[in-house]
């Protein structure tokens, strides 16, 4: 098809609808990675790029600070219903991509589960507020009524994601979904090749209705003016090359005018085979598995996938012919639509030129093919014949050695595809060499079952890490492999990797956060941070606490409770029930003895247990369970004839979003009768959010 003839442009979603250029100056063609036919036409001439961002940063600001933490997580899950129910089609766009059925069960798949992910965790781990509170109160005044702590607030502007083309769904929601819970609006600038992909996941939130306005814009094509229009509380989430990360990092906008940019960029990861793991045993296997399927799973295409093989000098003829054997049983070569192809071409025919160019330059450093060929592939089309494919990005998967594994390629160039490089070591201290040679990678894998070269290698391999894989036969089955990236643990990498941690669970939301240090009083600092600081104003209004609803509760809802003293024969009694007979609590002279103590004194968990029951209402109510205590921390020991009390007060009320009842966070102090802290720890409770009926007696 002619340029000229088309007249529908993938759309972008900007300022609350969707936008087409009338008659753009300029567009690119964007062709199915199989056949070489037009999928779309982009083009950003004409569009309000800065009226987008300020969209974001006024509308998306405005509804998503309207929203909690948990609010915005019960979002989250929605979305992922929503494009669970729609995911059809875009499994049927993704084919079109050169992914087969597995790669896009990654990308798709995979970013649903982050959005679910996200969900589970930000109610788990986070309060149900707008300010997260991070570490403990520091003390800066002895009385105890100037106070520090450190709290995140959401940024003011636009989270800008530049996207790779490799996982257009994948890629845009791991970015998203900690933003979005951060309460930061989102702007998408995925890559072209593979830009429609992404525009068909951001149409069907878009069409579920459930968007806070402004939160999920859609720029679909380039945007050369983009840095020029951030600001500070402005941050970008690139994902590329490393050379396109330093340039725009090098903008004046990052430089001196306060945009946060962080990158996860191309990285020669690299995995390690140890000394252990000769031919024949389940190690072997593992590595020979893994490599193989980080070859070919998105045809190479994984900013995480092995480009260097490190394996030992004797193993590396077996590890060439396993390979070999591995990819012939295993690799059907072809179009993603015909039946049985478990490898697509890459994403587009420039992007095969490059990685041929680059493979290129490899062997020119030395680097032999050893399996695999650069010749056009014969592949399977899609009425299911052989034959070859002029106009698909295909390329056969690659494994070159390099007899010198020194060699500055092996360890600069990155082949954007199937191909990974084999090097040889000696000793582990020369794997760990090469593996550092990569400059900063985002994972390495290290196959061994035995612990001591496990330890070596990741002592000395984890500073040039974002992440390490040890794989074994125990882990084998389980593990999620070396290319894996995962919601809840970091994905980015040092030095050339880029330096960002992308995802890594609440890391992630925090990263678009500002921490301050704020100083204050108790009573400033409970206002601010919702939950209750010693010395802040307490409340005994009669009522015990435990009689109260989420509804009816308030912080620093307190009760003060009798005292009771504790005997000798208490103490014996309850080392004889509970076993508990150490000496501190059964022997006067060892106790004695003991630094810490006065003499025979009473056990910590007695005083605990005593103290639920001077705190406790015993009557059916709002308090349906304690499930939990937290930081608990002994004080002063209490001996025989000294009495305790227990002030407990409402420290941080969590109503949960989804269910008829929240967690209650209590204070909990035990004093002696010279008023000295005996213990401190804080008390978990479930409380109905409505007053329950009185519970009579029968």
């Amino acid at each position: 098809m002619e340029r000229g003839e088309m007249t529908d442009y993938l759309p972008s979603y900007v300022q609350g609808e969707w936008w087409t250029p009338s008659s753009p100056a300029r567009s690119t063609e964007v062709r199915d990675a199989s056949t070489g036919d037009v999928v779309a036409v982009v083009s950003t001439d004409g569009l309000d790029l800065a009226g987008a961002l300020e969209h974001a940063r006024t509308v998306g600001q405005k509804s998503l600070g309207a929203l909690t933490f948990h609010q915005r997580a019960v979002l989250l899950k929605q979305f992922a219903l929503a494009l669970t129910e729609r995911k059809d089609e875009l499994y049927a766009l993704s084919s079109r991509t050169g992914a087969t059925k597995n790669d896009s069960w990654v990308d798709i798949d995979g970013g649903i589960g982050v959005l679910f992910s996200y969900s589970g965790k930000g109610r788990r781990e986070l309060p149900n507020s707008r300010v997260h509170v991070d570490g403990p109160v520091e003390p800066l005044s002895k009385d105890g009524s100037f106070l520090g702590r450190h709290v995140y607030t959401t940024l003011p502007g636009v989270a800008v994601q530049i996207n790779a083309f490799n996982f257009p769904v994948w890629g845009s929601l791991e970015k998203f979904a900690p933003a979005f819970l951060a309460g930061m609006p989102t702007l998408v600038k995925p890559a072209t090749p593979t830009g429609y992909l992404a525009e068909a996941m951001v149409r069907t939130l878009v069409e579920s209705g459930l968007l806070p306005a402004g939160s999920l814009q859609l720029v679909s094509g380039s945007v050369p003016d983009l840095f020029e229009n951030l600001r500070l509380g402005d941050i970008v989430g690139f994902t590329g090359s490393a050379s396109t990360a330093e340039s725009l990092k090098a903008h004046a906008s990052v430089q001196t005018g306060g945009v946060r940019f962080t990158a996860e960029t191309d990285s020669i990861n690299a995995s390690v085979l140890g000394t252990d793991a000769v031919e024949g045993t389940p190690e072997f296997d593992a590595y020979v598995r893994q490599l193989v399927t980080e070859m070919t799973t998105k045809a190479g295409q994984k900013c995480t996938a092995i480009r260097r093989a490190i394996v030992p000098t004797g193993s590396a003829d077996a590890v060439i012919a396993a390979v070999q054997a591995r990819i012939t049983e295993k690799t059907v070569l072809g179009d993603p639509r015909a039946e049985g192809v478990t490898m697509g071409p890459l994403a587009s025919t420039a992007q095969r030129d490059e990685v041929l160019r680059q493979v290129g330059r490899l062997r020119e450093a030395g680097g032999r093919i050893v399996v695999g060929t650069t010749d056009a592939p014969e592949v399977r089309l899609v009425d299911g014949s052989a034959g070859l494919s002029p106009d698909g990005a295909f390329v056969s998967p690659l494994l070159l050695r390099f007899d010198d594994p020194q060699a500055d390629a092996a360890h600069s160039v990155e082949a954007f595809g199937p191909v990974s490089s084999l090097l040889t070591y000696d000793t582990t201290a020369d794997a760990a060499a090469l593996v550092a040679r990569g400059g900063g990678s985002l994972v390495t894998s290290i196959a061994t079952h035995d612990p001591v070269q496990a330890v070596e290698l990741a002592t000395r391999i984890a500073p040039f890490n974002g992440r390490m894989l040890l794989l074994d036969r125990d882990d084998a089955r389980s593990s999620t492999g070396h290319g894996s990236p995962l919601p809840n643990l970091v994905h980015g990498g040092p030095g050339r990797a880029g330096g960002g941690e992308e995802l890594g669970g609440i890391r992630a939301v925090l990263h678009h956060m500002q921490r301050t240090a704020v100083q204050g009083s108790p009573e400033m600092l409970t206002a601010l941070t919702g939950v209750w600081h010693a010395g802040a104003a307490a409340h005994t209004d009669g009522r015990h606490p435990f009689r109260k609803s989420l509804e009816e509760l308030r912080i620093g809802d307190q009760i003060v409770s009798a005292s009771r003293e504790v005997t000798l024969s208490d103490i014996e009694t309850f080392a004889h029930f509970t076993g508990d007979t150490f000496y501190a609590h059964m022997d006067e002279t060892a106790a004695a003895a003991n630094p810490f103590f006065p003499g025979r004194v009473a056990h910590g968990y007695l005083l605990v247990s005593w103290a639920a029951g001077l705190f406790v209402d015993p009557e059916p109510g709002p308090v349906l369970a304690n499930y939990g205590l937290e930081n608990l921390r002994f004080i002063t020991p209490v001996s025989p004839g000294d009495t305790i009390r227990v002030e407990l007060t409402a420290k941080q009320i969590t109503p949960r979003e989804t269910d008829e009842y929240g967690e209650v966070r209590w204070d909990a102090v035990i004093r002696n009768q010279a008023d000295e802290l005996v213990a401190t720890y804080d008390v978990l409770t479930l409380v109905s959010k409505q007053p329950t009926p009185e519970v009579v007696a029968a």
